[in-house]
């Protein structure tokens, strides 16, 4: 589990409804004004990430599609087997993509360019569940003939507990700064009327690189926030 951090941020909105010292009446003509007033707050909470994501794969190049299909099947073998064998779950690993197109020659002295050939890319999506072996995990890939790194991720696996945390946050703000706002106008807070909420959640992602070969790669996976705002709706008497 990551290590918790909670956080309360207020954010700059309320509204407030108060009648005249006489009964109004609504539009309908049925029912009186009601006297109320909405917040907006937001909690917070940060966690260190124990899970980790990346996608890995390989482009090969042949003169024929069939040929080209056939080197990446082996590289991809390989580098799927090499993977299970460094720890990761069969269910972990993911094709997301299997993609050939033709390559062709530059066109020169107004001549049409010439098919040269086939290029595949073939790349597996992998979940790390040791957020601390994932520079060993991107460096066994490329030891293993994977030429493309892309996407890496973090996130952590109990984060509905870390966003219930953020919503006692959010509510318990928005309550004190409705009984404020209230009270500066007069008024007691009643019961709530309506409440509704916004997520984020903040990841720490790594833009999509391409892989070289060199020391073992370093990974810092940082924090992730995890943010609940609310809209919380109170009478007043």
């Amino acid at each position: 589990m990551g290590a918790l951090t909670p956080i309360v941020i207020a954010a700059a909105f309320a509204a407030i409804s108060l009648c005249a010292p006489r009964t109004a009446i609504a539009a309908d003509g049925d029912r009186p004004c009601e006297r109320f007033i909405s917040v907006s707050a937001t909690g917070s909470a940060n966690a260190e990430p124990d899970l980790a994501s990346v996608s890995v794969g390989a482009i090969v190049e042949a003169d024929t599609a069939k040929e080209a299909l056939a080197r990446s099947s082996t590289l991809m073998a390989k580098l799927i087997d090499g993977l299970k064998a460094l720890g990761i779950a069969a269910r972990d690993i993911q094709t997301t993509a299997v993609n050939i197109e033709p390559r062709y020659t530059q066109a020169k002295d107004g001549r049409p360019a010439a098919l040269a050939g086939y290029r595949l890319l073939n790349r597996v999506h992998l979940i790390v569940r040791e957020v601390k072996r994932l520079g060993e995990i991107i460096d066994g890939a490329i030891g293993l003939g994977a030429n493309q790194v892309n996407g890496i991720g973090f996130d952590v696996s109990n984060a509905e507990t870390l966003m219930d945390e953020a919503r006692r946050l959010a509510i318990a703000n928005a309550r004190r700064r409705a009984e404020l706002y209230a009270t500066a106008a007069g008024a007691q807070l009643g019961n709530v009327l309506t409440i509704s909420e916004t997520t984020n959640a903040s990841p720490r992602t790594l833009p999509m690189a391409r892989a070289a070969a060199g020391a073992p790669t370093p990974i810092e996976a940082g924090t992730r926030t995890l943010t609940v705002e609310v809209n919380v709706t109170y009478a007043l008497r």
